[in-house]
């Protein structure tokens, strides 16, 4: 049986990684919020990964019925720790979305929702603390901070989910 290692993620969840034969790599992330991301990572660069799926708890569980069980997505969310009842989530930004071209203010986050970005990761960028007057570009990932709700909401505000 393949080995699966374990990461914490403070703030976030936990991740699991999945080495395949022919020097494949999976994981899961297994956020707080309750959502999972499927990892695939890339063959040539097993730090780098190729594809993200985000899943729901309803899908991630099909899946994982599908596949056979439940084990590590259920311990995954049973295990995970509440820091001081905030949550860390990295929401990723596609072109398209309605945060494009809007600026921190705009969206007001923090007063309405309170969510907090504390970073937005830009091509091979990080604006650390960025500003109010600071907008949102396709491809932008938003390292956004606070009570699990709180950033749920944040990403569907970003998202138009």
């Amino acid at each position: 049986m393949p080995e699966v290692a374990h990461t914490h993620l403070p703030g976030v969840g936990d991740r699991y990684d999945i080495a395949l034969g022919s020097q494949r790599r999976m994981g899961v992330i297994a956020h707080k919020t309750g959502k999972r991301e499927l990892l695939v990572y890339d063959a040539n660069d097993p730090d780098a990964c190729r594809a993200t799926v985000r899943l729901d708890d309803d899908e991630a569980h099909a899946l994982a019925d599908l596949l056979g069980g439940t084990t590590v997505a259920e311990q995954a969310h049973a295990t995970s720790v509440d820091i001081a009842g905030m949550a860390l989530d990295w929401i990723a930004v596609p072109a398209g979305a309605p945060a494009v071209g809007q600026s921190l203010a705009d969206l007001d986050l923090r007063d309405e929702l309170g969510a907090i970005v504390v970073a937005l990761v830009r091509g091979n960028e990080t604006i650390s603390a960025p500003g109010p007057e600071q907008r949102f570009e396709a491809g932008d990932t938003a390292v956004v901070v606070g009570p699990a709700d709180a950033v749920a909401r944040a990403e569907s505000r970003l998202l138009g989910a």
